[in-house]
């Protein structure tokens, strides 16, 4: 005989039954009939969109049994594989501070200009597995573990300085959506697919990440031409105990590029470890990239008159409005030894802070911390794992009374394992040296309830496309519409649709077009109507902010025998003398004999080193013209690069460019080359990265109409 129930709760649970709940995040129920969502141990959940904090917003409580299982499940899902751990690749090198700060923090790295911290630096893809390409469009990881003297630290960013959620209990929904299809297993490090694009328009939170991973942000060239973000709001404590609030920022001294999604597809076809070989080349000849670390600061004042509440993790604080102050430099210096006893085995946790450095009761980055550790353990088999070298701290000693499990190489000498003890032995804890939580007053109930400050879920959507070029804002359109056209359900995409028409009505009309939709949808219900006020922040957008040069980049150079000596070693003179690199490509590896009879070995092969690969190409065929224009592979470089929109110098090409029917198509992206004031013309060119008025001739959509209205 079944048990009696309880009867359900009556009373005011408005939050609790209405679709939206406070801060604009969406709630699906169970009606009368449908299965309810449980625990593992049957508890039907009453609310699956937020966790349980102490007061609104607040820290995120340790009884939260609900958080813990689902998390703690989700991080445990998979069956241990013999090689484990996501697509990555890291580097050693140093951090050195530039500007003193202790007055604002006593971390360690901060203390003394020119001060020296080791550090370790792992990027990588979230979305795929270890045997995915490296040009995914995907968020790209940025971690970096700081050896300091006072313990390590694990600043664990991203390439993009916002979220998708805001709770950390929506993480396994989204991992799970964005993954391979579970019945199918595909597609593999793709958003393009109706599970991740159903979830995303049921979650407005999403908007603003969204724009960001449509944009040319996720197919970054390369590792040392990406920014970093700590993506959080974090606290900085100084010696006498005062805080402040701080955001952090790497800034690449190349600049920042990307690639066109056409580009990343061939790339990941040509080399899908493209990424991973830049980094290591530039490494080991020399090329050592760096990073600015800029901080955002300021104070409760400033996050109390925000527009925006700055513990929410899909909010930007404009660097307008609070400028970076750089304090130090990041310089990778060293590839690793072995990469599975360091890429593979390194393990980040957003816990990991040393003195001076707080957290916030940002939900998302409370979730974390419980996470991290969890993972690493399932991961790395052993509480121990911080034994491992890559993971040991290097600038101060360890002593605690941990003992036993798998791996552990240092358990203590003698009788002693337990503190207090009347022995006199073993460590003690030390009241004014370690660690101390910033004293925060909390209060309020205890619930699962969203900020209303959380809310606006499409205003800084909005910013950041205004704040793009025509040519950015094309870009975000062309992804969305190839994104969604991936998607067999028609309602997946006018949903998409719908949240679009509160962010911009032209993108949204451009998408619908794009899509081919019958009828526009009716704008997705928004808790907070979007502003139109924001101004746009140039900050926001890479073509506003070109590389101060063309150092880091590399030209390919497609020759072939009875090349111009001079021309060829002039050009590859310039390019050096600029920062940059020429590759040699060739119908053999064997290389190709110039005008004077020197031999000049191949860097690449024609076929296996395409236009793709290459910053901008130069064409140089000599004698061999006629039999480069008849070869297929020497017109897919040529044509790719005119359609990529790069500079192309050249050279006696005419019959190859006629066999690729563009010399009509010619424009001042292409230089011809003779002299060294040509080289010079074409090399200046280059730091434009890109010829983008050619894209406006290459057939694709049109300019967005703007508009000034969401």
């Amino acid at each position: 005989m079944a048990e009696d129930k309880p009867a359900a709760r009556s009373g005011s649970f408005e939050n609790l039954v209405s679709d939206y709940g406070a801060g604009g995040e969406f709630h699906q129920h169970a009606g009368e009939g449908d299965e309810r969502l449980t625990t593992a141990q049957g508890v039907t959940i009453a609310d699956n969109q937020n966790s349980l904090t102490s007061g609104t917003p607040g820290p995120t409580a340790l009884e939260d049994f609900i958080l813990r299982e689902k998390i703690f499940h989700f991080d445990h899902e998979r069956i241990p594989e013999r090689v484990v751990h996501a697509r990555g690749f890291g580097a050693h090198g140093l951090f050195e501070c530039t500007k003193a700060i202790p007055e604002i923090t006593r971390a360690a790295p901060f203390q003394k200009e020119g001060k020296i911290t080791e550090t370790f630096v792992r990027f990588s893809t979230v979305a795929g597995s270890k045997g995915s390409m490296d040009l995914a469009r995907d968020v790209r990881g940025f971690a970096v573990k700081f050896y300091t003297d006072e313990g390590n630290w694990d600043l664990v960013g991203n390439n993009i300085p916002v979220f998708f959620i805001q709770d950390a209990i929506k993480f396994p929904d989204l991992i799970h959506s964005v993954k391979p299809e579970p019945d199918r297993g595909f597609p593999q490090a793709q958003s393009a697919h109706d599970n991740f694009w159903d979830f995303i328009s049921l979650t407005p939170e999403s908007m603003h990440m969204v724009m960001w991973q449509m944009s040319d942000r996720a197919i970054p060239r390369s590792f040392r031409f990406m920014e970093g973000f700590g993506v959080h709001t974090f606290r900085f404590v100084n010696a006498e105990g005062q805080s402040s609030f701080v955001k952090f920022h790497w800034k690449p001294k190349l600049g920042l590029q990307s690639v066109l999604w056409d580009e990343a597809l061939k790339i990941n076809g040509a080399d899908p470890d493209r990424h991973r070989r830049d980094l290591w080349e530039a490494i080991t000849a020399g090329d050592f990239p760096e990073w600015e670390l800029g901080l955002q600061i300021f104070d409760e004042e400033f996050a109390n008159r925000f527009d925006f509440d700055v513990l929410d993790p899909t909010k930007i604080i404009p660097e307008e409005l609070v400028p970076l102050t750089i304090v130090g430099t990041l310089t990778l210096d060293r590839v690793v030894d072995n990469f599975f006893a360091e890429t593979e085995q390194v393990a980040f946790c957003t816990q990991n802070v040393v003195p001076g450095i707080d957290f916030t009761d940002d939900p998302l980055l409370q979730g974390r911390n419980f996470s991290y550790l969890d993972t690493q353990l399932k991961r790395l088999g052993s509480p121990n794992f911080t034994k491992l070298p890559i993971n040991a701290p290097r600038g101060c000693p360890v002593h605690n009374f941990q003992q036993d499990g798998h791996m552990q190489t240092s358990n203590r000498k003698g009788r002693v394992n337990y503190e207090p003890n009347g022995w006199g032995k073993g460590p003690r804890a030390h009241p004014l040296e370690g660690y101390v939580s910033y004293a925060v007053r909390n209060e309020g109930e205890k619930r699962r309830l969203r900020p209303e400050s959380f809310a606006d879920h499409y205003s800084q959507a909005r910013q950041f496309f205004l704040s793009q070029t025509p040519v950015e804002q094309g870009h975000i359109r062309d992804a969305l519409v190839f994104e969604l056209s991936k998607c067999h359900e028609v309602e997946i995409r006018a949903r998409i649709v719908a949240h679009l028409l509160n962010i911009d009505g032209a993108l949204a009309q451009a998408v619908a077009d794009g899509l081919g939709l019958t009828e526009m949808p009716e704008p997705a219900p928004a808790a907070r109507p979007t502003r139109t006020d924001l101004p746009p922040s140039d900050a926001l957008s890479m073509l506003k902010n070109p590389p101060p040069s063309f150092a880091g980049r590399t030209v390919g150079v497609l020759a072939g025998n009875g090349v111009e000596a001079d021309l060829l070693s002039e050009l590859r003179s310039i390019l050096q003398a600029e920062g940059a690199m020429m590759k040699l490509v060739a119908p053999q590896v064997g290389g190709v004999t110039d005008s004077a009879g020197t031999l000049h070995p191949a860097d690449e092969k024609l076929g296996g080193g395409p236009s793709v690969i290459f910053d901008a190409v130069a064409v140089l065929p000599g004698a061999d013209a006629a039999m480069l224009a008849a070869n297929p592979a020497a017109q897919d470089f040529l044509t790719d690069a005119h359609a990529h929109c790069k500079f192309i110098a050249h050279r006696g090409a005419e019959p190859l460019i006629e066999a690729c029917a563009l010399g009509a198509k010619m424009d001042e992206g292409w230089v011809e080359i003779g002299s060294s004031s040509d080289i010079d013309g074409f090399v200046a060119a280059c730091l434009g990265m890109r010829h983008w008025p050619r894209e406006a001739t290459l057939g694709g959509n049109p300019p967005l109409a703007r508009t000034f209205s969401p």
